[in-house]
């Protein structure tokens, strides 16, 4: 690595931004951020790494923003289904038209390396066994279909000076600075610590095939640092095979982390049946020295351990802080931000 490479991660305060920031540090890379700032108020655990940020929308980028830039690194997107499903405008807009301008403004600025974070729920309720980067696309979401139609838009940029990567996330969890009680693991044992008891509203039999969010902040390193010719234009599912589990594992899991933990299975006939089983043998073939050092049980400790230290009471585990559906909800009921998903000019958290 050329020494103080630049790079520029979007949605750097999020709850995976948060935790890549101090990874990308520690690696030699000079980072800078850019954020609407969203989340700002939404930290859990102490988040220290302090670096330059662009306090801006991702729909108001321009040129400028990439100069200077080697990679940039591209979280930020409304971050799940209830979000995506809420408004599609929004979600076309920011995960798809935003991505697809960013890129383009990126290439025109001569940045190198492009990742763009993706998600394996692209591949809907698959009836193969396990989906690989080669199986059907069948996106059942706004925030699924928009995370397809960027990877194409993006892909043909694709170019001798601009090679962009997808880098399909499993299900995430784990303990960051910008937490989420909205994610599979996180919620479970969550629910275990502060309630203790954990209820399932489905049958536990859908797939989820879950990586730790340190492992993915790595993971997104190996593919910066990586020869060209191994990434260029290439897509990854991010993950192991070994960490697919079912929900009811995953449950299994959490309530045995948590000491006197109840489990109660009360299936729904409504209950979520998303299901999604991983391949990952592409990433483990091109990058064989690379390792998942969390399991869902270690991953599971983590938090229960993190949850004690900090007292998590039910009344915080249950704060609209840790869920984004509900945080953007109370912004808009605050009139913070518009119909649009943008700031009030008053309301704005820092200034750009």
């Amino acid at each position: 690595m050329t020494a103080q490479q630049r790079i520029l991660v979007t949605g750097h305060q999020g709850y995976i931004g948060s935790v890549m920031v101090p990874h990308l540090l520690r690696a030699g890379y000079a980072v800078t951020g850019m954020d609407t700032g969203y989340f700002e108020q939404c930290t859990y655990v102490s988040d220290t790494q302090k670096i330059p940020w662009i306090c801006k929308d991702i729909r108001e980028v321009d040129e400028t923003d990439f100069h200077g830039v080697y990679g940039v690194i591209h979280l930020a997107a409304l971050s799940n289904d209830p979000i995506g499903n809420l408004d599609s405008r929004w979600t076309e807009e920011i995960n798809l038209q935003a991505s697809v301008r960013i890129a383009h403004l990126a290439k025109a600025a001569g940045v190198e390396r492009f990742l763009f974070s993706s998600s394996c729920i692209m591949y809907g309720m698959s009836s193969l066994a396990d989906v690989s980067e080669e199986s059907p696309l069948d996106p059942k979401t706004e925030y699924a279909r928009s995370k397809v139609r960027a990877e194409e838009a993006i892909c043909k940029l694709a170019g001798s000076s601009f090679s962009p990567t997808f880098l399909r996330n499993g299900t995430i969890y784990g303990v960051s600075p910008r937490m989420r009680f909205d994610t599979v693991l996180n919620d479970l044992v969550g629910a275990g610590a502060s309630t203790g008891k954990i209820t399932l509203y489905s049958d536990g039999k859908p797939w989820r095939p879950v990586v730790h969010i340190e492992d993915v902040a790595r993971a997104f390193i190996a593919v910066l640092q990586a020869p060209r010719v191994l990434i260029h234009g290439e897509a990854f599912n991010i993950g192991a095979n070994h960490l697919n589990h079912q929900i009811r594992e995953l449950a299994e899991i959490a309530a045995t982390t948590v000491p006197g933990c109840q489990l109660e299975i009360s299936a729904h006939p409504g209950a979520d049946q998303r299901t999604y089983k991983a391949d990952f043998r592409k990433f483990a073939r091109t990058f064989p020295q690379f390792e998942f050092q969390w399991t869902a049980s270690k991953g599971a400790r983590q938090l229960y351990d993190t949850f004690r230290a900090s007292s998590l009471t039910e009344a915080l585990y249950r704060d609209k802080r840790f869920t984004r559906l509900k945080w953007l909800q109370h912004l808009l009921d605050q009139q913070m931000l518009d119909g649009s998903l943008r700031w009030s000019k008053s309301t704005c958290p820092v200034s750009a």
